[in-house]
């Protein structure tokens, strides 16, 4: 996340109020959302009705979402369906 905020009145474009309260709006959203417990490079089991049963390692997330890469392919879980490898 950036400290710094660019003035949009400097680079020839208007600020509307409006415009600049509802991207602090999406900010605070974003930083109170869903937080994922894994991180790049732990190796998990993903269980899930519609992917079925996968071990892997996560490659990416965001918000809920992670990547996780196995040996048959990728596939995308919600992280409440992973769980750490034994």
């Amino acid at each position: 996340m950036k400290a710094h905020v660019p003035d949009l009145a400097s680079m020839g474009r208007p600020v509307r109020l409006s415009s600049l309260i509802m991207m602090i709006r999406d900010r605070i959203l974003m930083i109170l959302g869903p937080k994922c417990p894994y991180r790049v490079g732990d190796a998990v089991v993903g269980d899930d009705p519609y992917n079925g049963r996968h071990e892997g390692i996560v490659m990416t997330s965001r918000g809920s979402s992670v990547e996780l890469s196995t040996a048959t392919g990728v596939f995308f879980y919600d992280h409440r369906h992973l769980r750490r490898q034994d």
